[in-house]
């Protein structure tokens, strides 16, 4: 608050010390929870990386597969070829808390395996064509649940850290300021306080 709003009184000190002191434990907890927060969001990281790693491999291997396909097919031949049967699948997401935020981790369980329909004109190049699209699925499914994971924590951790620096930068310098002008109006009264107690003892 501006200067000339601070009360020079010492109840208004007290009160700003206890402020300041609630202030700065807050600044503590949000800089520790910057911390906790910065490290999950690392370990997110890695796990994506890695998803990430391995679903280019899969991306390069059906692109080449479906290359072969189509020149083995055509690419009308190829639309036509049954689908995989991906039905007895089950993406299983769990969930926990870090902080308030929602971290995800998800895991394909599947029952028996159901094959796919007989092709007409059957071919192993549509065959792992469609194994390998089969595979990019399922390696997507799990790429959008870090994805979503990292942008929770990112979101989380810009609303710290934006609270941090306004304790940090404005608050609590703020709070600083009165209390620096509080002081010195005290000790100013208190001198002035210790010249007329003398002044009267001499007069008496």
């Amino acid at each position: 608050m501006p200067e000339h709003e601070v009360a020079l009184t010492h109840s208004a000190f007290l009160e700003l010390k206890e402020e300041w002191a609630g202030m700065r434990e807050g600044y503590r907890f949000l800089d520790e929870k910057r911390l906790i927060l910065a490290s999950e969001i690392l370990q997110e990281l890695g796990r994506y990386e890695r998803e990430m790693d391995g679903f280019r491999q899969v991306y390069g291997q059906a692109a080449e597969t479906i290359r072969a396909a189509i020149a083995r097919h055509g690419l009308e031949g190829l639309e036509l070829y049954p689908k995989a049967s991906i039905g007895y699948t089950e993406l299983r997401v769990e969930s926990r808390s870090v902080l308030g935020v929602t971290v995800q981790s998800a895991a394909w369980e599947a029952d028996e395996q159901q094959p796919p329909e007989a092709a007409v004109d059957a071919s192993p190049e549509a065959d792992a064509c469609r194994s390998a699209f089969s595979d990019l699925i399922l390696r997507a499914a799990r790429l959008a649940v870090l994805a979503g994971n990292l942008e929770r924590l990112r979101l989380e951790y810009s609303r710290t850290a934006r609270r941090a620096r306004a304790l940090e930068d404005v608050l609590l310098p703020e709070i600083d300021d009165n209390l620096e002008v509080i002081g010195a109006a005290l000790e100013e009264l208190e001198r002035e306080e210790a010249i007329r107690v003398r002044q009267v003892r001499r007069l008496t």
